[in-house]
């Protein structure tokens, strides 16, 4: 058994990806809303922790409710809200968890921004669908309200998505089921997380 030093105040990150025989990282699934993120994202994760695989999944709504409760959609809250996230899942993944992140990220810069906090951890997955797909799709009623004019900002309505030009991974589920696409970020997601002894 190996002994850390008393001095080490924490536990080295290479400790908890020993025990748990993976390395952490951090699938960021980006898109437009009813793309099929969050479907994907909980699909992977159950197939994963099956495998026996120790995974966190973070949901972009779910965290506006909590974590970035109060955070609207201008340009300074965007940000502020993908930082926390960031923040909470580099945290995650410097303790060995596969962390899937669902939010729609819609911007370049945004993307930027939760690279440059998660370094070589973030692996971009561009879950792609047309606005007008996801809009026909409406899993959440936002398409609706969004039509109505009671969601200001609405993400490929009144504010641009850019799509991400070089993703670590693409899954189109305008043409593949999301079955498929878990099936894709499954063998990725091992792949990145496969520990070094074991390449």
């Amino acid at each position: 058994m190996h002994i850390y030093p008393e001095t080490d105040r924490f536990l080295p990150r290479e400790a908890k990806e020993s025990l748990l025989a993976q390395k952490g990282a951090v699938l960021w699934l980006c898109g437009l809303s009813g793309s099929g993120k969050s479907t994907i994202a909980n699909l992977a994760e159950r197939a994963l922790h099956e495998a026996g695989s120790y995974t966190v999944a973070l949901d972009g709504d779910t965290l506006r409710t909590g974590l970035n409760a109060g955070l609207g959609f201008s340009d300074e809250d965007r940000q502020e809200n993908i930082r926390r996230i960031a923040e909470t899942a580099k945290i995650l993944a410097n303790n060995g968890a596969i962390v899937f992140i669902s939010a729609i990220t819609p911007r370049t810069s945004l993307r930027t921004q939760a690279a440059g906090i998660l370094g070589a951890d973030y692996h971009e997955i561009y879950v792609k669908a047309s606005f007008e797909l996801c809009q026909e799709r409406d899993p959440k009623g936002l398409y609706a309200k969004a039509q109505r004019g009671e969601i200001p900002q609405f993400t490929g309505k009144d504010s641009a998505f850019e799509p991400p030009t070089a993703p670590s991974l693409l899954l189109d589920t305008e043409h593949d089921p999301a079955a498929t696409c878990a099936e894709r970020l499954v063998a990725y997601a091992q792949k990145v997380a496969k520990p070094d002894s074991a390449a």
